[in-house]
């Protein structure tokens, strides 16, 4: 049985759903581990070894590894847990939420504290083609 699901209407984000919750369960878990600070160190001795202990896939691993984040939240990875991952590397949630953007942390911090992104064109999908095609009209 198929849910309606209108949120994947919305452009660039990722909604951590139940369907999400269990692709990412393993992901999610191995983040948690992190909370111990015996983890932190095993992870960081050898990231490898410490993944292949989890039943996680090799694209989560592998995303894991790279640090992309957008990836591991494209693989189940819920922000709240992957935020371990960047504590257990001294970095802050506002320097990982630079990188998902592409932006550098300065960027980002002076586009937050101006009040985000706009809403204009990125609350559906369908915006983004109504635009396009308005502005190919013209």
């Amino acid at each position: 049985m198929s849910l309606n699901k209108p949120y994947l209407d919305v452009p660039g984000t990722t909604i951590f759903d139940a369907e999400m919750s269990r692709l990412g369960y393993h992901l999610n878990q191995f983040c948690m581990s992190l909370m111990k600070a015996p983890n932190r160190e095993r992870f960081k001795a050898d990231e490898r070894a410490y993944l292949d202990e989890w039943p996680m896939t090799e694209q989560q691993k592998q995303a894991v590894l790279a640090r992309d984040l957008n990836r591991c939240i494209e693989l189940g990875g819920n922000i709240y847990f992957l935020a371990k991952i960047g504590a257990t590397d001294g970095k802050s949630f506002q320097y990982m939420a630079a990188t998902m953007t592409g932006m550098s942390q300065e960027e980002y911090a002076a586009m937050m504290l101006a009040g985000g992104r706009p809403a204009a064109g990125n609350r559906f999908i369908g915006e983004q083609v109504a635009s396009k095609n308005t502005k190919e009209g013209s």
